[in-house]
């Protein structure tokens, strides 16, 4: 141990007397000078003290380095013995997570015995590497050992310290991983235990109550809906919990979240329960079920509960909708709900819209981006109210798409005076004032319409839209109008139009519009039409529409003919049933029109489930989407950002290739199928 040498404080106590030794050869140096006789006395004692402290220094030092050495040994006894006899399980691991030393309780949680060969990422454990942090940060990940619930918190550590003078710490990276388990399980139990015995608000409606109670034969209706009540009443308490009726047709549902849970994993079977319920009947009973979870928060989740059941209804009812802090789930909703052919309420609806609009000085309408037959005949019929209503009317256009320039330019040449009427994004924001009401048609997705930025700026919205809602929605409306059974949203301004005031009576090329919209969307009549919807028409012919005219206004040119007809010729037939294809865009003014046309002709392929028809355009990949009554393709386009209806349905895709987007498509269906979710 000589050769060691102490450093900072310690050092230079060591060598004082050194130093001082230094400091008495000096003085018997001056002594010198002027006396002899005293050098003799004081260079005897500065030989003595020099000799002294000599010895000191050399004896001390060995017995100080050695008391020190014995410290720091004695220290790290101390700390390894704590660490070995610790409660929770700790462990040094080098970088690849083998076990490097560990204490008893580690050893006798995993049944090792210090072998430098045992590695923590194993198959018994399910910790994998990408799990061990690679930097400074600590990482803590939860998982599962003898039934066991345990936190593991793992941190890098550098094996040179900065401050070390032998190694270069920015030269040597080892480092060894100290991993320390906590057990968890008792107080994961205590938050399962608090979780399913907290109370989750819910509501079910009845869907068809009012149609039920039109049937001529009341005694067999009567019989259904006392079996329907019956059948909530037995369903919801079986689950422990209350089903309070509050209206005939409506109940308000206290019930344990574990009760939840069950019905859930039970994937609401009451709903089919329901609808098995006719009793010879012609009419059919649906439910719409709304629960939340406010996370043990009873008010808030009833507001939640509320909002579920809102979305449930619009979109379409026969589902129940679960919300929570972050999202909708959504169970159910493979069928379509009766339609409903009551004029009591179509002319409520209208009245609602009249008095909107009767109490604001100008009228703001818009459809979604690229605008079809449908979204500018609803702007159109929109247009027609606000003039009867004396009120000036704006209708956004931002891009003329093949779609709507036959319309358009029709709708030019007879409305000279109107021509004002039709404005871009960058107008229509200009017009804006606070006595203008906003009116949203076929879309209720703020990020899908024209022109979102009026959304923000206009604090009076009405939407009316005959698609199915989802989590995406223009929020607080003023009103909505939301009818999922009808073929369009042509249909439903028609209806509009016929309570609304007296004496409306539209205009040919505007009544060519709206026919054109409900031929559109509903392919021709034979998609998704009612007696509403020919009813519709009918006051549209009368009213001047002419089917001759519009169907010479779209008829295809010859590349969107030839684009539609190669997409078909290459479709695949992706598991035998769900045909895929690709529409070019080369030559094409509107190739997403062309695309949805595609996806339409597919569906006329025997065995052809549901169609899919991805185009690309303008840097986006857009899906449309058809199906005819087995395939509910709404629910496989929201999964990819999208929407619709049970049979029509669409999605737009950012950021993607066409190959991206057709590979997610069908990793998308084949989860689904495996979930029995398709």
């Amino acid at each position: 141990m000589k050769d060691e040498h102490f450093k900072g404080i310690l050092n230079t106590y060591i060598k004082w007397p050194l130093y001082l030794s230094a400091l008495s050869v000096a003085m018997l140096m001056a002594v010198a000078i002027y006396k002899n006789q005293a050098l003799l006395i004081v260079a005897g004692f500065t030989v003595v003290y020099c000799i002294i402290a000599l010895i000191l220094f050399n004896v001390h030092k060995q017995e100080l380095l050695t008391s020190l050495m014995d410290y720091a040994v004695n220290y790290g006894v101390v700390q390894k013995e704590m660490l070995k006899h610790f409660d929770m399980p700790y462990a040094i691991l080098d970088e690849t997570g083998r076990l490097i030393w560990h204490n008893e309780a580690f050893g006798q949680l995993f049944s090792v015995e210090g072998s430098f060969r045992w590695s923590i990422v194993n198959d018994d454990t399910g910790i994998t590497q990408e799990q061990l942090p690679t930097g400074a940060d600590p990482v803590e990940f939860t998982f599962t050992l003898d039934e066991r619930d345990y936190r593991a918190k793992v941190r890098r550590i550098n094996l040179v310290h900065e401050e070390n003078h032998l190694i270069d710490p920015d030269k040597f990276d080892g480092s060894v991983i100290t991993l320390v388990m906590y057990d968890e399980t008792e107080i994961n139990e205590y938050k399962r235990i608090n979780r399913e015995s907290s109370m989750v608000a819910g509501y079910i409606y009845l869907d068809n109550y009012d149609e039920a109670l039109e049937q001529e034969d009341n005694v067999r209706a009567s019989l259904l809906l006392a079996s329907v009540d019956r059948e909530i009443n037995r369903y919801i308490t079986k689950h422990d919990g209350i089903a309070k009726k509050t209206e005939p047709d409506k109940y308000f549902v206290v019930i344990k979240q574990k009760g939840l849970d069950e019905i859930i994993e039970g994937k609401f079977s009451i709903l089919k329960k329901i609808k098995d319920f006719n009793y010879g009947l012609p009419i059919t009973i649906s439910l719409s079920l709304g629960f939340g979870l406010g996370n043990g928060d009873f008010g808030r989740s009833a507001a939640y509960a509320k909002s579920a059941m809102d979305m449930a209804l619009s979109r379409g009812g026969d589902q129940a909708v679960v919300k929570d802090e972050k999202d909708m789930h959504y169970f159910g909703g493979n069928s379509e709900q009766g339609e409903n052919n009551s004029r009591v309420y179509a002319r409520r609806v209208a009245q609602n819209v009249k008095e909107h609009i009767e109490n604001y000085e100008q009228v703001i309408v818009m459809g979604h981006s690229m605008a079809d037959q449908d979204a500018f005949g609803s702007c159109v019929g929109i247009y027609c109210i606000c003039r009867a209503l004396k009120k000036k009317c704006y209708i956004v256009v931002n891009q003329v798409t093949t779609s709507i320039k036959p319309m358009l330019a029709d709708y030019k040449r007879v409305d000279e005076s109107d021509d004002g009427i039709l404005v871009n994004s960058d107008e229509a924001v200009e017009l804006v004032t606070p006595e203008t009401l906003l009116i949203v048609v076929d879309t209720s997705r703020p990020d899908l319409c024209e022109c979102p930025q009026l959304v923000e700026l206009c604090k009076s919205v009405i939407i009316i839209d005959h698609h199915r809602q989802g989590s995406e929605k223009i929020e607080n409306p003023l009103y909505q109008y939301i009818e999922s059974n009808a073929s369009s949203a042509c249909e439903m301004i028609t209806e509009l139009l016929q309570y609304i005031a007296d004496g409306i009576k539209p205009r040919n090329h505007e009544a060519d519009c709206l026919y054109s919209g409900i031929m559109i969307d509903s392919g021709n009549f034979t998609t998704k039409t009612s007696a509403r919807t020919f009813e519709a028409a009918a006051y549209l012919r009368k009213n001047g529409a002419d089917v001759t005219r519009i169907r010479k206004m779209f008829r295809d040119s010859i590349e969107s003919y030839k684009a539609r007809a190669e997409a078909v010729r290459s479709a695949e037939l992706f598991k035998n049933e769900f045909a895929i294809a690709t529409c070019p865009t080369e030559g094409l003014e509107s190739p997403t029109v062309v695309g949805a046309q595609a996806a339409n002709e597919l569906m006329n392929i025997k065995g052809v489930r549901a169609s899919f028809v991805l185009t690309e355009y303008r840097d986006r990949i857009y899906i449309s989407a058809r199906s005819i009554d087995e395939i509910n393709v709404q629910f496989i386009m929201e999964r990819m950002g999208g929407g619709g209806h049970l049979n029509i349905a669409g999605a737009q895709l950012k950021d993607t290739t066409l190959e991206e987007a057709r590979a997610s498509l069908k990793e998308t269906i084949s989860s689904m199928i495996e979930k029995g979710e398709v």
